[in-house]
């Protein structure tokens, strides 16, 4: 593999920080809601929705279910999100055949 920087989504930090503030979240209340109280503190929150830093995917699909959209809603910078959240999904969420496991 090169060494070469992958493109980052431009507007991935705004889009976090709208998610949280259109739920009413405090940074920790976010973590509570994500279940990633023992992977995440407020800080890092902070980090992403900065754009410092950027959440595992992981951690962008609980974000995506969260707000009730799509993932690509969050990383496609060509796309922005519903003016109103939590929306009702229009893409199906498939049904989990088994769950992975994380490192804690």
């Amino acid at each position: 593999m090169g060494t070469a920087r992958r493109p980052k989504p431009k507007h991935l930090a705004e889009k976090l920080l709208h998610i949280r503030l259109a739920l009413n979240l405090s940074q920790n209340d976010l973590i509570k809601r994500l279940d990633f109280e023992k992977e995440l503190v407020q800080g890092t929150i902070s980090t992403y929705e900065l754009g410092k830093r950027e959440p595992s995917l992981p951690l962008l699909l609980r974000y995506a279910r969260l707000a009730g959209v799509c993932v690509d809603i969050l990383i496609d910078d060509e796309l922005e999100l519903p003016a109103k959240l939590p929306t009702t999904p229009t893409h199906k969420v498939p049904v989990r055949l088994f769950r992975v496991k994380r490192s804690r």
